[in-house]
């Protein structure tokens, strides 16, 4: 194939993890038919918009991506617009109505349809195309989705709307794309999907996300195993005892919970009760030395009253959480509580930043507690002009939690190292050490 010929692909991945996954093995793909990526979408003849769907804010960045990307295509007709992913999944018979000019829509996972609508075809199986995947992220880290979907029915969720029902990878495909991260260099596993606890239920009969864990600690040159997405009606002792004693597994367990008091874990549908969330959390706190507690929450969902808030309040501040995240309610079509009156968006906001104000404290008082201790650090970026490194801590995920600044760097450094440092200051969501160990 000439130089002329090879097509020049650019990939816009808006959303989640789950998303970059998805465009990570789309990219892997499209690099085996000798198509060139590019960075920037003006470059490209091809412009791939990957979608996410999930609360109105997203589905506006979505929509303004694809509008950019229509607005090239309008420049240069030759050039061809694919949009796929959940936006396009929920609402594609309205896409297509509104943006007449885009080449195609698809839906999440639609790897093999998109190939074949720009003239390729799959080079492998479904269940083997992790093969020819392409990491986007730094290349000592990685995500491994190990299922798709979701069995739950959450009021405020349109997820099984957009990726259907639970759908649990097999262990030895995952164990082999872990293998394949390791000999290209990667240290640190994210382990995702909707509901990672739910891992094996479908394929297996029971949970099987020990067993995957316990393979996945095998795997040689894997320092870090990292689990997102724990969901508290499938969370077992067994998994935090084995967090407890894992060589591997870091001490970080993220268990969104959305709200705290019976009535709102009732109306949202999330199942369970108040006090199993309490439990899950006392426990990992007591099994777990030095874990790192993250969760998010929603407020302003219908039907949460000033009751229900303030007993949200007094839990974050009595249980004082390492990492929150918060959500102001979107009111999303053919969900539950779509249904249901909305809250005024005032309200929400306001819910919102009086959380937000109770948890930088919070944080902020954490990380004070910090100074004068030493931590092991994986580095993610080295400025040498600036003689500083950043990296984080076991229990920090990339792009969402804080991060450690190591400053006054006395030898070379390297993105992937694991390395000791001593913390000499800290703000709400940094920490800023040297190397060392405290003596």
């Amino acid at each position: 194939m000439t130089e002329k010929n090879i097509k020049r692909i650019h990939v816009t991945t808006l959303g989640c993890s789950k998303n970059t996954y998805d465009s990570e093995v789309l990219i892997g793909q499209l690099e085996a038919h000798t198509a060139k990526m590019v960075e920037e979408p003006t470059e490209a003849d091809i412009i791939i918009v990957n979608t996410c769907g999930f609360i109105e804010m997203a589905k506006q960045e979505s929509v303004d991506a694809i509008l950019e990307a229509e607005a090239l295509k309008k420049a240069d007709p030759s050039r061809k617009v694919v949009v796929c992913g959940c936006l396009s999944e929920r609402y594609r018979e309205e896409l297509q109505q509104e943006m007449p000019l885009i080449d195609g829509f698809f839906g999440t996972e639609d790897y093999a349809n998109i190939l074949k609508f720009l003239d390729y075809s799959p080079e492998l199986s479904p269940e083997y195309l992790y093969e020819r995947r392409t990491l986007t992220t730094p290349s000592h880290y990685a995500y491994i989705k190990i299922g798709e979907g979701c069995n739950h029915t959450c009021s405020f969720c349109a997820i099984p709307l957009m990726r259907g029902r639970y759908r649990s990878r097999d262990i030895e495909h995952i164990v082999s794309e872990a293998k394949q991260l390791a000999a290209a260099g990667v240290k640190e596993l994210i382990v995702i999907s909707q509901d990672t606890t739910f891992y094996g239920i479908d394929r297996y009969g029971k949970q099987k996300i020990c067993d995957l864990l316990e393979a996945l600690e095998e795997v040689e040159g894997i320092e870090w195993i990292r689990l997102h997405y724990l969901y508290p009606t499938t969370v077992q002792d067994s998994l935090i005892e084995l967090m407890g004693r894992s060589r591997k597994i870091v001490p970080y367990l993220d268990m969104p919970v959305q709200h705290v008091t019976d009535s709102m874990l009732k109306i949202m549908k999330r199942g369970g009760r108040a006090s199993r969330i309490w439990d899950i959390f006392d426990k990992a706190r007591r099994i777990v030395p030095d874990v790192t507690l993250r969760t998010t929450f929603i407020v302003g969902h219908p039907g949460e009253t000033e009751a229900d808030f303030e007993a949200l309040k007094a839990f974050i501040q009595e249980f004082r959480f390492d990492r929150v995240g918060v959500f102001q309610y979107s009111h999303e079509e053919n969900t539950t509580a779509h249904g249901m009156e909305d809250l005024p968006e005032e309200l929400k906001v306001s819910r919102y930043n009086e959380i937000m104000e109770i948890q930088q404290q919070i944080s902020l008082d954490k990380n004070m507690q910090k100074i004068g201790k030493s931590y092991r650090i994986l580095v993610d970026n080295v400025d040498w002009s600036a003689m500083t490194a950043y990296g984080r801590t076991t229990g920090d995920s990339p792009e969402i939690d804080n991060e450690v600044i190591i400053e006054e760097l006395g030898r070379p450094l390297k993105t992937g190292e694991l390395v000791d440092v001593v913390v000499h200051d800290a703000s709400e969501y940094e920490l800023y050490a040297k190397l060392g160990t405290v003596e």
